[in-house]
């Protein structure tokens, strides 16, 4: 008997902004896609990540969130140019999104605007929420994806900015892990596991810390990073990842 595949997409999207009154994403527009393929538990590494540019500036407090501005969304695709793409891409796949119902109304407002007829996307993916699974398995707590992180002992220190392919790297790492009835990742070792463990574990490759080399950042990248921060203070009013002085700190 052939085992039946499932295929998964771990998905997030970055936004102009929001709308905290009436319809949320009215008026906005997606500029990141971020998109992880699991096939039968498994990271295919086939992941989706493509930075749009939208019909109109991104929000100062967007901006603060994922950092991406609209001088370096200039020269990037519109959604009508990756729309085929991203459909086939996510067509038949069973969708896990944080907060789902963010992304989808987002992704469904991108779609109509196309005036292709394209229909809801739950009528051709089935649609998780792993917050809302999160707020059942831990009903009463904190369930962003930090939390969640610190939860699991899943690595986020990566995270100083959203950004939607490393935010759905790190939650296809927690939904696997609050799915799969362990509380810390496990590695298999072929010949050594059941076929239950084998559905259970993620597999990743374990290199020797020795074999690592460390990189450090030029003065060129350095001073990239400090312009991005600048650009950050000047658009925000402030800027989160930056320590603050002796003579501001309270």
């Amino acid at each position: 008997m052939s085992t039946p595949i499932t295929r998964q997409i771990v998905l997030d999207t970055e936004t102009t902004g929001m709308n905290k009154l009436g319809v949320h994403y009215e008026g906005h527009n997606i500029i990141e896609i971020g998109a992880v393929e699991v096939i039968n538990r498994r990271l295919t590494g086939r992941n989706f990540h493509v930075y749009i540019k939208p019909e109109r500036l991104v929000d100062p407090e967007a901006f603060e969130v994922h950092g991406i501005s609209d001088e370096f969304l200039e020269d990037c695709p519109s959604f009508a140019d990756i729309a085929d793409e991203f459909l086939e891409y996510i067509r038949g796949a069973e969708l896990i999104i944080h907060n789902a119902s963010f992304d989808i109304g987002f992704m469904d407002y991108e779609f109509r605007k196309l005036n292709r007829d394209i229909p809801p996307t739950e009528t051709f993916c089935q649609i998780t929420d792993s917050l809302a699974m999160a707020r059942a398995l831990f009903p009463g707590k904190r369930n962003n994806l930090d939390a969640l992180c610190d939860r699991y002992l899943i690595d986020n220190s990566k995270r100083t900015l959203h950004g939607a392919l490393l935010d759905a790297e790190i939650l296809s790492d927690v939904y696997l892990a609050m799915t799969g009835g362990q509380t810390a990742l496990a590695f298999s070792i072929e010949g050594e596991s059941s076929n239950e463990q084998e559905q259970n574990d993620i597999q990743r490759i374990e290199r020797p810390v020795s074999g690592l080399r460390i990189i450090r950042a030029t003065a060129e990248e350095l001073a990239e990073h400090e312009s991005r921060l600048d650009l950050v203070e000047k658009k925000g009013g402030h800027c989160l990842w930056r320590p603050a002085s002796n003579d501001e700190a309270v």
